[in-house]
């Protein structure tokens, strides 16, 4: 690995897999009916580019839980969504979104490093990767519950890529997402953004905020920049 070699970080849900189906949306629900006693929606709650975490949140106090129980109940909310997701993810292979498995495959094939930055709690993100049948692409990865925004996210990514040696601090980062709260945290970080069009905004969405990239397939990025 050499300084030049660069570290590629992405999203999760509208990046790599597309229409994923409700389970996920229903672990959290099933974990934040458990602890209210009562059921829980998601309904009203804008998801996309959310963290999990965020997302709970906004459930509890949209269904009229108070700020003081919503605070003591997540940890135990985020391990049962945790252990519920598991239980009823099928098989996502098929939701793999066009282009991006040969690409991983050819990042893999030359050392580049690879790493996940999702609003995914970690055992839900890295079981949709096992059931897309992606995991061996992945060395690491930035969770919902490890930090509080998006852009924390990032941050902590690339210093976990730094730290296990895997990238060299002046390394070129580029994140892979679909939403403009990719875009600001890339932003935030002054890293380069590859803006997806496989997730729920449109081009002319993602446009508006000039994304250093703008694909609808991943395999259309520059060849220069995985081969310099």
């Amino acid at each position: 690995m050499s300084s030049s070699t660069p570290l590629f970080l992405f999203d999760i849900d509208g990046t790599i897999v597309s229409k994923a189906g409700p389970h996920h949306r229903i672990a959290l629900e099933y974990a934040a009916s458990r602890a209210a006693g009562r059921p829980i929606s998601c309904e009203g709650v804008p998801v996309a580019g959310m963290l999990d975490r965020d997302i709970l949140r906004l459930m509890l106090s949209n269904a009229g839980v108070a700020d003081k129980h919503i605070l003591r109940w997540i940890p135990a909310i985020v391990a049962e969504a945790q252990r519920h997701y598991p239980r009823i993810c099928p098989d996502l292979r098929h939701r793999v979104c066009s282009g991006m498995r040969p690409f991983l495959a050819r990042l893999k094939r030359r050392g580049i490093p690879r790493g996940l930055v999702t609003g995914n709690l970690s055992r839900i993100g890295w079981h949709k990767m096992q059931q897309a049948g992606l995991r061996h692409f992945f060395q690491f990865g930035a969770f919902a519950e490890m930090g509080k925004t998006r852009s924390e996210l990032v941050a902590i990514a690339m210093e976990q890529a730094r730290r296990q040696g895997l990238a060299k601090p002046a390394a070129k980062v580029y994140l892979v997402g679909d939403h403009l709260n990719d875009i600001r945290a890339a932003r935030d970080n002054g890293i380069a953004i590859i803006s997806m069009t496989t997730g729920i905004l449109s081009r002319t969405e993602l446009a508006a905020f000039s994304p250093d990239f703008l694909l609808d397939d991943i395999r259309a990025l520059p060849s220069a920049i995985i081969e310099s």
